[in-house]
């Protein structure tokens, strides 16, 4: 599905007021935002386009490689949540924190207003690292905080819903839990709405790849 061509940040009428890069801000040669659904395979896209010769940046490995072990985010998990989030050896356990996030809806704003900036400067470094290269952002919230304007244009991976709980609980995320932390995030219906180039994963692999580089073409 294409709502959009990419060649002068489309969709930028509409996205007034939405959050994006001081006017400065060194940009580089393209730098593409993916997004979607949980389970809808957006970490396999995004290896795809790496295949194809793209930098990519995975946000969510921002927060659990270089975000979540720090000792300044442990603190402050520690000093609102209590020891109950943190195991024997002093280290955060994920499991409790994501238990107690997504059972409230206030931790959970709190946990993305304290996490977020950092991801986000933690991106932007990278990419002012490789101004001459072709860049694709890993964003799973990006329609949610309205970060559109910082992407020439904006992708958006889809499945089923069923599809979605199927490859959750494959990770050993329970049926009930996984939809639960499904219904956290905007309605897929409206993310594929809001992207400029949405892919379709419901079949095989194959035919993902096959977008994916159809896709990447438009950017040679």
């Amino acid at each position: 599905m294409e709502t959009q061509t990419s060649s002068t940040l489309p969709g930028r009428a509409a996205r007034e007021g939405r959050d994006g890069p001081p006017p400065d801000w060194p940009r580089p040669r393209l730098v593409l935002g993916l997004s979607g659904g949980m389970g809808c395979g957006k970490s396999t896209v995004t290896r795809m386009f790496a295949e194809l010769g793209f930098r990519v940046v995975d946000c969510d490995r921002i927060v659990r490689e270089e975000l979540l072990p720090s000792n300044e985010i442990v603190a402050a998990l520690a000093g609102r949540f209590g020891t109950s989030v943190l195991g024997a050896d002093g280290r955060l356990d994920r499991a409790a924190v994501a238990g107690r996030v997504f059972a409230s809806d206030e931790d959970r704003l709190w946990l993305e207003a304290l996490l977020h900036p950092r991801v986000r400067e933690s991106w932007r470094r990278s990419l002012e690292g490789d101004l001459a290269a072709k860049w694709v952002v890993e964003v799973p919230l990006l329609f949610e905080k309205g970060l559109e304007n910082w992407f020439d244009s904006t992708l958006c991976v889809a499945t089923s819903s069923a599809q979605q709980v199927s490859r959750l609980h494959a990770r050993g995320v329970p049926a009930d839990l996984a939809a639960a932390r499904i219904a956290k995030q905007l309605p897929l219906p409206r993310k594929i709405a809001a992207a400029d180039f949405v892919l379709l994963n419901d079949g095989s692999l194959d035919f993902l790849k096959e977008q994916v580089a159809l896709l990447a073409g438009r950017w040679h």
